[in-house]
């Protein structure tokens, strides 16, 4: 697996015995270190969940983000694919421009925002291109006990503070760490055995929210006195746009792996239990 500290690293690291790759491992500015680990492990299957997530640090640096979003997940694929070996690769949500509120579907037409988004995709269009048993497993809203996420960013500020302002016109599905490290593995394992289910899947947490309504969750079942009042995205202005509808469509990731969609208010209450 490429990444070893991350939200959905760590979670997969819970749930299965394997071989972790961090930073001083594979570099995956260097892609031929990707390949080259890959080579040198021989393992029976890949996860990449490592990326380049700063979102509105991509603006100013996206040669980076693309070597770590499309180029090191390139070289990982078309090694895997030498090897006839499962590779599973987490994106994003921020693949679309946001417009409707009807839920995406993993054909609809692509139209990201901003450089987070391009590099995911021109990553998602490298993986597909290798062949072999390559998945590509779109996502949203990420939420742990680690790391920086929305969860730990509202716990914190909501023992500090009263009230907040949380932006309420952008939606989609609160998706923990520990449900995407589940899925991936399901995954990896099932295209292990069936290369036809190779291709890209939707999978986020149930049901959809606005972020307001998401941290008014959080303080609830965290015990914090702390009100919550919506904001438009335009009161509250980002370096990079943020896709208003981040609506997934995840059928096709349960009539192929038999994987349904996760209650996020049940994640929340586990993760908020560990911390």
């Amino acid at each position: 697996m490429f990444g070893a500290t991350g939200q959905v690293a760590r979670e997969v690291r819970r749930q299965a015995e394997v071989i972790a790759l961090g930073r001083d491992d594979a570099d995956l500015t260097r892609p031929e270190e990707c390949r080259a680990a890959i080579e040198a492990h021989a393992p029976d299957a890949v996860i990449n969940a490592a990326a380049y997530t700063a979102v509105d640090r991509a603006e100013e640096h996206e040669a980076t983000a693309f070597l770590v979003n499309c180029e090191a997940p390139k070289a990982m694929a078309i090694c895997c694919a030498s090897r006839d070996i499962p590779f599973v690769t987490i994106s994003t949500d921020y693949v679309f421009d946001g417009q409707g509120e009807r839920p995406w579907k993993p054909d609809d037409l692509t139209g990201p925002l901003g450089a987070y988004g391009r590099t995911k995709l021109a990553g998602e269009r490298a993986v597909l291109a290798a062949g072999g048993r390559c998945a590509v497993l779109r996502t949203s809203w990420v939420f742990s006990a680690h790391g920086n996420n929305f969860v730990k960013t509202m716990l914190r500020l909501g023992a500090e503070r009263d009230a907040l302002s949380i932006v309420s016109d952008q939606v989609g599905g609160p998706t923990s760490a520990d449900a995407i490290a589940q899925a991936c593995l399901r995954m990896a394992r099932m295209l292990a055995d069936d290369s036809e289910l190779a291709g890209i899947y939707h999978f986020s947490g149930t049901p959809d929210v606005s972020w307001d309504i998401f941290a008014t969750a959080i303080f609830e079942q965290a015990g914090l006195d702390c009100a919550v009042t919506p904001i438009s995205s335009a009161e509250y202005p980002t370096a990079a746009a943020r896709p208003m509808n981040s609506r997934l469509d995840c059928t096709s990731l349960e009539r192929a792996f038999d994987i349904p969609r996760p209650d996020w208010l049940k994640s929340l209450a586990s993760v908020l239990a560990e911390l």
